[in-house]
Parts: C-alpha cells; structure tokens; sequence
C-alpha cells in the first residue's frame, strides 16, 4: 500500500480535507503509491510515458497516444447526473439518485488500481481571484498517466491551488479510475462503465475510461455539469457549452466580446479560431478565449454580464481541421507546443500525423502509416478506405499556443459579454443572421437550438434534434429550472447582451451548394449584430427577429450571388410554421417551464400566423 501522508508531504499538501480525501480512495482503490502533481512535473511525466511507450514523438515538441478502440468518445448512456433530490431529474441529465449511484461506482472502484500510481492533480477552473475561483478548486484522482498530461493542459494545476481555501472542505472530489478497458463490455447489457457526477455532493466519479471527456474530469464533468449546478444552487452564475471570442475594431478602438452556444458540427470551434476576412483584416482582429466553455455571471459594479473560459487549453476534434477551415489551430499545434494527438494516424518512420481532412486525400507515400488503430496502412485489403483517423481524433494544446489568444484571456475579472449567439447546422429555415432583442425571446431561442438530426434525412421532414443551449449532454438539473435560472441572471444585468441566432450552412435546394461561404467571412454578420446593438444599424424585422438588409452588411470582398445573398437575408414564414409547432413539441417535454418562455413562444407563434407568405 501507498505511505499516502509521506507522499502529501513530501508535495507540501497540507489541507486537512484534500488529505482524508485521497486517503480514503488510495485505501478503496488499492492504489501501490501515491504521486502529487503539478505543471513542473509535466517533462518529466511525458519522458516516462515516452519510455512506457504510452506517449509516441510527433515530431520536435510534439506527441501521439491511441486509447483503447472501445474507448473513443464521451459515452451519453452511460453519463448520469446523481442527487439526493428526485427533484433535479430533467429529460436529459439521466438523473438516479446518489444513494444508488456511489455504492455502485465504489464497489466497481474498489481495489481497480491495484499495482497503479494514484495520481493526485489539484487544479483550478479559472484564473486566480476570479470572482468565481471558489467554484473552480477540484483534485482529480487517476491511476493514468497521459490523463495527468492532457490535465496540465487543459487546467491550472499546482498544490497551491487547494491550500489556503476559504473552506478547506470546498473542492470538487474527482476521481477517476481506469478500470480494465478489454474486458468491461463497452456497449453491450453489461457495460460496467459509469461516469456519474454526484452534483449536491461536489464529487465526480468517473469508471471505466482513459479517454477525453470521461477522464479529465476537470473539463466536462468540473466545468460543465458541476458548475451548472453549483451556479444554480448558488444563484451566482451560468456554466454553458459556448464559445467566447473578442474583436478589436481598431478604427474605433473598440472591443467587442461574443459568446456562444453551436450543438456539435455547427462549426463553434472554427468560429472561435477564426481570423478575420483579408478584405477587413486592417481594420479588426479577432481574438481568441475560448472554443467550448463559458461561464458568466452579473458584475454588480457595471451590471453587465461577464465572462471567461475556465479552462487553460483547447481539447480540439482534428478532423476537417486544415489551412483552410482553421488555420489558427494548426498553428497552435506546432513544433514544439508540446500538444498531444490522440487516435489520428501516425507514421512510424516520420513521426507525422495525419486526419481525414488535413489534406484533400491521404499520403500517396502509405509506407510507415499506421491508422488510429495502430494498423498498417499498407497492409489493408484492397479496397479497404476507412478512415485512417478516428473521427473523434482530438488535439490537445494550451491556450497560450493559440496565435490570436486574447492578451487578457488570464483576467481574473472576465470580459464583458455584448452578445451571445446560437447556431445549428441546417440546410433551410434559419437565415444567415437574425436579432433578438428581448431576453426571454432570447432564451427561448436558446431553448429551441437544433440542428439536423441523422434521421432528418431518413424521411422526417423538417425534425430537428433539439440542444438547448447546446447543454443536451450537459444538463445537471431540470431544464425548467434551467430556464428560470437564466432568466433571473440576464434579469440582474443593467445593461443585456443582444441575443442573435446564426446558420452557416444553408443550402441551395436544386444542387445542394452552400449559399454562404462561411469560415472568415462570419465574422460580417457579428459586426452587423454589433452594430444593430449599439444603434448604428436598424435591421428588418421578421416575425422571428431582426434580419439584416443588404445594404447593411458589409460585403467587401464577398463572393456571393444575387440570389443566394436573397436567400439568406429572408425567411420562409411557411416552413417557420411548421417549425414552431415542432418547438412547442419539444419545449412541452418540460414539466414547470417559466410562462415568460411560453409567452414568448406565443408572440413568436402569433406574429407567424399573420405574417404575409
């Protein structure tokens, strides 16, 4: 058995609560030693996994994992949210309760880390003194070593973080246990993996996993579910799935701060990395907080709302990324940035990495190829094309290696937010940009974020798979609580943020072509919401909100049709019918809904009905 108070020792950990914590699960998992960590450990730490042969080298500074081949993404099934409340259960949190929950994961924890190091990795969600910092304290536990990597990265890590509390007993408990990955029947009747946050308990326990979401527990599990929760029961605060970005208008020596919710492959991360378009790149800069959590709150000395990134990295999906997509992010992942690559395609003689989309087609050169894997390319059966890397395969990299990260991105005071915007993936109905301007009607349209769902082209016409603020796999607590808690912080800011629904991929109904061409070019619309927040715009407005005119956005350099650019600037009020009966449908799932949030729909409903087709 580990001597746990020498290795506490020896790291300077003194916090009374932090030590009974993990003597209590170095004693339950059975853990053969203990090891505290911090960033300075992170050379050392990759120079054994590099002998263990767990970490590969992808070229100067650079490094390539494969997980497990069942062990490739977050697992929603098998995500559940745990209280002592039945109260907190919504349609999407998988609520059970938490005297069900913990004995189940301890017996499954209990002695699974048996000849392991335990790693204890005190980290901070936030920057230091933050006026949410005590929020954003947790030690995760793992018996996995390239876990400790990808959590240097994604985290602020260090003793220092737990000492010193206000309450020493206020910290997240985070433990995570690998478990043996080959023989836990992944997707089958007895899949024993569970990844459970005990939310009115602070404590995360996470079985059966060395992959991503479900092992650093410090992004998703911390940032996400147990911070929604804890900014509800507090009544401080709001922890979304949302992207945050700056722009710096540098004519007017303005900057702006736009946040963001965009369900997955709506095109959130290559938002917020973008750069602007070369015909307006003289005049703005786009500027980089992050690409995927964003909590925000009411700064009582403005009353506006703020916001920051909690996270220290960037955990990006690699597929599609390339020169032209998100250009930022290849240059964040650079020689010598000390990123991690997980389940792309590796080549054992060149240390290169590959993923569908980084170029037109794969290497013609397949000599040394291996795919996610760890299969020879060169020694597939004719006709084989599956893809070389995973289509979750992911890029790890800290925010300071990001070319255009914001100079204040490590505020503690957060950034006053002007407008926060939604976007789903659909082919027809939601034009390029449009306005809100009432707070509810704004949350309303958060509630009713979707974007198209696989089935949608299996025959059910115009169905929608709906993701509330893009917190579907995220929910913690009821989404009528959910929706009330949003109203009330919006309803304590003095100034609000203008609300805005955003659609990229519209598509010509004849030959499928994108009518807008996206990329740099979104920045245009933000500046026309900006603008049409601070009066200098008027917009036209449609039963759904405030459109743009043509006059009005700024199309310098702009490669776009007459009849695309009509497209996109009108909506189709019949399709829009069909549309809101789709929306009550879904918004009727939740028991104790806020009448704002039906009013809202009813105006929205009414002003369809006499719209004009």
């Amino acid at each position: 058995m580990a001597d746990v108070d020498q290795a506490l020792d020896d790291a300077g950990l003194k916090n009374p609560r932090v030590r009974d914590y993990v003597r209590h699960w170095a004693e339950l998992t059975g853990a053969e030693r203990v090891e505290v960590v911090s960033a300075a450990d992170d050379a050392r730490l990759i120079e054994e996994s590099l002998a263990a042969g767990e970490l590969l080298p992808a070229g100067e500074g650079r490094y390539y994992s494969r997980s497990y081949h069942k062990d490739t993404a977050r697992s929603e099934e098998r995500t559940i949210v745990a209280t002592s409340n039945p109260g907190d259960a919504g349609e999407y949190n998988n609520w059970r309760p938490s005297a069900e929950m913990k004995p189940m994961l301890e017996e499954r924890m209990r002695g699974a880390s048996k000849g392991k190091t335990m790693y204890v990795v005190p980290y901070l969600m936030a920057p230091p003194g933050s006026p949410l910092e005590k929020y954003a304290v947790g030690v995760e536990l793992t018996d996995h070593r390239t876990v400790v990597l990808h959590m240097i990265r994604m985290a602020r890590v260090g003793v220092q973080h737990v000492e010193n509390l206000d309450d020493p007993d206020f910290f997240v408990r985070a433990v995570h246990v690998t478990g043996d990955l080959e023989n836990l029947g992944q997707g089958t009747d007895d899949d024993q993996r569970y990844f459970v946050t005990v939310a009115d308990e602070r404590t995360i326990l996470h079985f059966g996993s060395s992959y991503g979401g479900n092992a650093l527990l410090g992004k998703i599990a911390h940032g996400l579910r147990q911070a929604a929760y804890d900014g509800w029961a507090s009544g401080e605060f709001l922890a979304e799935q949302f992207m945050l970005i700056g722009i710096e208008d540098h004519q007017t020596g303005r900057t702006y701060h736009v946040a963001g919710g965009f369900p997955s492959a709506s095109g959130k991360t290559n938002l917020a990395m973008m750069l602007p378009p070369d015909a307006l790149g003289d005049r703005y800069r786009v500027t980089f907080y992050g690409d995927d959590i964003t909590w925000l709150w009411v700064n009582p000395d403005d009353g506006r709302i703020y916001g920051m990134n909690p996270e220290f990295g960037v955990f990006g999906v690699a597929k599609d990324t390339n020169e032209k997509t998100n250009p930022t992010a290849l240059e964040s992942v650079g020689s010598s940035s000390q990123a991690l690559f997980t389940n792309v395609a590796y080549n054992d003689e060149t240390q290169e990495v590959w993923w569908e989309g980084r170029t037109p087609k794969p290497p013609e050169d397949v000599t040394g190829w291996r795919d996610w894997k760890g299969n020879l390319i060169a020694e597939r059966e004719e006709g084989d094309d599956s893809p070389w890397a995973h289509p979750n395969s992911r890029f790890t990299t800290t925010l300071a290696n990001v070319p255009n990260v914001a100079g204040d991105f490590e505020d503690p005071r957060g950034v006053p937010v002007d407008a926060i915007i939604f976007g789903g993936r659909t082919r027809d109905r939601e034009p390029l940009v449009r306005a809100i301007t009432d707070v509810a009607e704004g949350v309303y349209d958060g509630l009713t974020l979707g974007a198209e769902a696989t089935y949608a082209a299996e025959g059910v016409e115009g169905q929608l798979r709906y993701d509330p603020m893009s917190m579907r796999p995220f929910m913690s607590y009821s989404e009528s609580d959910y929706a009330a808690h949003w109203l009330k912080i919006l309803g304590e800011a003095r100034e609000k943020p203008i609300f805005a629904h955003v659609n990229w991929f519209q598509r010509d109904p004849d030959d499928g072509h994108f009518l807008w061409p996206g990329y740099q070019q979104n920045l245009r619309p933000l500046l026309w919401l900006l603008q049409l927040k601070h009066g200098e715009v008027s917009g036209r407005r449609t039963p759904v909100g405030i459109l743009p005119t043509e006059e009005e956005l700024n199309l310098e350099g702009v490669d776009i049709s007459r009849e695309d650019l009509e497209a996109i600037l009108t909506i189709d009020v019949d399709r829009w019918r069909q549309e809101i009966d789709h929306r009550a449908e879904h918004l009727s799932a939740f028991d104790g809904l806020p009448e704002e949030i039906w009013a809202a729909h009813r105006r929205i409903e009414e002003a369809l009905r006499d719209a004009d087709d």
